[in-house]
């Protein structure tokens, strides 16, 4: 069962249907905050939740109009803006008939005497924590969904913070393996002091949730599961390069908001502008979205005409867009089908164009610095010649030029104040996007030279080699380097020690733990529970770590291991959010 629908199997059964055990109203009101509106929205269809008595969904934030005869699902994170709207809501008048509050963790005690105290407590019929703090991104990834976190841990204007934002994710955190059954052994990143300090933290809610479930985490499979914690800087050149497979260009180089796509219909003028949801209700984008843009095209064209042959449609061997509109006028009931083909054929056309356009001229000259060495394996002698052209083209956008300064600087280890002063005039970098250069050195990279003393004469990660089919896709993100040779018992523990007191399990498989066997019912197709290695990313997750975590669980079903890996971090980010977040780094913006 994969991630989202053991989340969507939860909600469900914890709240939807167990309130109907409690109260004896037919119809009730349900209503969300910013954090539990996209957990529902990940894993909830909508026809499920009504079709169990639920008649309105509404948003916590948003005024709201009374329904007093109904009864209210409140599905909240205990903040104190929630708690607050909350209490807000029967102030004057009672808004609801009676209340049932479900927490999506643990509440603070202040917001309990807060509740207590005020006039709603008269109303509350359920007050329960569900345990579920954390946005279901897909089947193998999940979000916590606090990328604002990112200002609070790394800007030096905000150090007071730092360990109440770290609390707030360990809670989070925790609540994934709680959902999951997991009491893994936790490792962290040694260079990383953010990463010990929230394995630290971690570890102390686990304990609390092990205290009241011992069962959690047993079983010789469960024994050997494992929770590796790296923050950004471990590996900043995945998050600054050009990837050319297909979610990521996607992200990259598409104005996608929220994961949705927007596109004019070009055959047919007139029509509102088209919007889709990038999720995995598409099993399409589910197929594709790994993928190498060079043969996205290729395959939705594949698909498309087996689909076509298969329902007897006709169509000539070159598939185009016209096509696709003749093929909707003659067979109107295939509209949502032939819609899918369509958005894939536009947004990877649309991907393709950005990159003959701009991305092309600067995919080898990242890869080179990115590797270190070139095409044929021969180390690169003087980068500085690979980057100076890239700098000097006005035609290039300047983001794109600090991401080839930054892959040379992180190649050098850092470069003299003067050799950077040098290379942002060249580029013409405005002070402004100066500070997305200079700032990276608060996420632990070594920006200028004088800073390399910090942290410099610790071991480093020795890289596997990997084969490579594209010469502009040579690079693999550290994370799957990580994920192997944990899965493998190399992963150095000078690089990533456990927490005191805590180990790896021995890795010979074992019988199955006999408390997973609910899964059973489930069917065939879902693989039986085995050990599980999550990776958690502070600062953001790009979408080629992503695909590592699925690269490495379906290399190990390979080799008939059952090894799951789930890739978790603060929030999702692309090259370009990821610069606007560090050059925001040093202004003085409050964080709430």
């Amino acid at each position: 069962m994969t991630l989202k629908a053991r989340i969507g199997e939860r909600i469900m059964e914890d709240i939807i249907q167990q309130n109907k055990l409690v109260s004896n109203s037919k119809w009730k009101i349900l209503v969300l905050d910013k954090l539990s509106v996209r957990i529902m929205s990940a894993c909830c269809k909508m026809k499920d939740v009504i079709d169990e008595g639920i008649t309105l969904v509404e948003d916590l934030s948003k005024s709201r109009q009374p329904m007093p005869t109904f009864e209210v699902i409140y599905f909240i994170t205990p903040t104190k803006d929630s708690v607050e709207s909350v209490i807000a809501d029967f102030v004057v008048d009672r808004k609801y008939k009676y209340v049932h509050i479900y927490f999506t963790d643990s509440c603070p005690e202040s917001l309990f005497k807060s509740i207590g105290q005020n006039k709603v407590t008269k109303y509350i019929k359920t007050l329960k924590e569900v345990n579920i703090a954390f946005l279901p991104y897909e089947s193998q990834v999940f979000s916590l969904d606090c990328q604002e976190s990112f200002e609070a841990i790394y800007s030096p204007s905000h150090l007071t913070k730092r360990e109440k934002v770290l609390e707030r994710i360990a809670e989070q955190l925790s609540t994934v393996c709680a959902t999951l059954g997991e009491y893994p052994s936790i490792r962290y990143r040694h260079e990383g002091e953010n990463s010990m300090i929230l394995a630290q933290i971690l570890q102390n809610k686990l304990n609390a949730f092990k205290a009241d479930n011992p069962t959690m985490g047993e079983g010789p499979d469960k024994a050997r599961s494992q929770l590796i914690i790296v923050d950004r800087g471990f590996d900043p050149v995945s998050v600054l390069l050009h990837e050319l497979t297909y979610q990521a260009m996607v992200q990259d180089l598409l104005p996608i908001e929220n994961d949705v796509y927007k596109y004019e219909n070009q055959q047919q003028q007139g029509l509102p502008v088209k919007q889709v949801l990038l999720d995995e209700d598409d099993d399409l984008w589910v197929s594709l979205r790994h993928e190498h843009i060079a043969v996205v095209s290729q395959k939705v064209t594949t698909h498309l005409k087996n689909f076509a042959r298969e329902k007897r449609m006709g169509g000539s061997e070159k598939t185009t867009m016209r096509d696709l509109s003749n093929m909707l006028k003659k067979m109107p009931q295939y509209q949502k089908e032939l819609s899918k083909y369509s958005t894939h054929l536009h947004m990877a056309e649309d991907c393709m164009k950005h990159y003959s356009e701009r991305v092309d001229k600067l995919c080898k000259v990242e890869q080179d610095l990115a590797m270190g060495n070139d095409t044929m394996g021969n180390p690169i002698k003087d980068p500085m010649k690979n980057v100076v052209h890239i700098l000097l083209d006005s035609d290039i956008f300047a983001s794109d030029k600090i991401r080839i300064i930054l892959l040379y600087i992180v190649l050098r280890g850092g470069i003299q104040e003067s050799a950077l002063d040098k290379l942002i005039q060249h580029a013409r970098i405005s002070p402004g996007d100066e500070a997305s250069i200079r700032n990276l050195n608060l996420l632990g990279v070594n920006i200028v030279q004088k800073d390399s003393n910090k942290k410099s004469g610790g071991p480093k990660l020795n890289r596997l080699e990997y084969e490579a089919t594209y010469q502009l896709s040579r690079w693999t993100p550290l994370l799957k380097d990580v994920m192997l040779m944990t899965i493998e018992d190399k992963l150095d523990p000078k690089i990533f020690p456990f927490l005191s007191g805590r180990g790896a399990a021995s890795s010979k498989t074992g019988a199955r733990s006999a408390r997973y066997q609910w899964h059973e019912k489930k069917g065939p197709s879902e693989y039986k529970s085995g050990p599980r290695l999550f990776v958690f990313v502070i600062g953001g997750m790009t979408c080629s770590e992503m695909r590592a975590a699925y690269e490495v669980t379906n290399q190990m079903r390979a080799k008939n291991q059952k090894w799951e890996v789930l890739l978790g971090s603060t929030g999702c980010v692309n090259p370009v959010s990821f610069l606007e977040d560090v050059a925001r780094l040093t202004q003085a913006v409050k964080f709430e």
